[in-house]
C-alpha cells in the first residue's frame, strides 16, 4: 500500500487525504486515502476523487471482505474502454458473478462497477504495475478535467 501512497503523491498536482479520527471525515473512512487532482492542495468540493484504497468494509460495501487482517483494496475511476479491455464487459451492463473477495485481481468494484469503477484487493505481484498505470492515467483524466472546467 505504501507504494501506491508514495507513488500517487508523487503525480504533479496529487492530493491525498487520509482521514484520521478527530478530523471531519465519518469513522469508517479513517485509514483510507482519497487521491484528488488539486493544484493548489485543497480538497475539491464538488469533485470526485479519482482513486481510492479503503482498508475495511464500508456501509453497504462489504463484498471484499477488508475486515480481515492485512486486506485492502484500491478503486480507479477509468474511461470505458479500458474498463472494457480490463473485464471484458461494458460499465452498465456487468452480468458475470464474481469473487470480489479475491486478492490481485483487477475487477469491476463490487458497488461502483457499472459507474466505470475498478476494483484490486491486495495489489500483487500480477496487478501493481497495471495498478499504478490505472491510477497514473485516472490523474491525467483528472487534470484534464480541471483544466476543461477552468478555461
Amino acid at each position: 500500500m505504501e507504494q501506491i501512497l508514495t507513488t500517487v503523491r508523487g503525480f504533479d498536482g496529487a492530493l491525498v487525504v487520509s482521514p484520521e479520527p478527530g478530523g471531519d471525515f465519518p469513522e469508517f473512512t479513517w485509514g483510507s486515502a482519497f487521491f484528488s487532482f488539486a493544484p493548489d492542495g485543497q480538497l475539491p468540493q464538488n469533485v470526485q476523487p479519482y482513486g481510492t484504497i479503503v482498508v475495511k468494509n464500508y456501509p453497504g460495501d462489504t463484498a471484499s471482505a477488508l475486515d480481515a487482517p492485512d486486506r485492502w483494496r484500491v478503486n480507479i475511476h477509468v474511461g470505458r474502454a479500458t474498463f472494457r479491455e480490463l473485464t471484458g464487459e461494458e460499465p452498465r451492463r456487468l452480468t458475470r458473478p464474481r469473487d470480489y473477495a479475491a486478492t490481485d485481481s483487477v475487477m469491476p468494484h463490487p458497488v461502483y462497477g457499472a459507474l466505470g469503477w475498478l476494483a484490486v484487493v491486495n495489489p500483487g505481484e500480477r496487478t501493481t504495475d497495471t495498478v499504478v498505470q490505472l491510477l497514473r492515467d485516472a490523474h491525467d483524466a483528472a487534470r484534464a478535467r480541471f483544466t476543461r472546467r477552468r478555461s
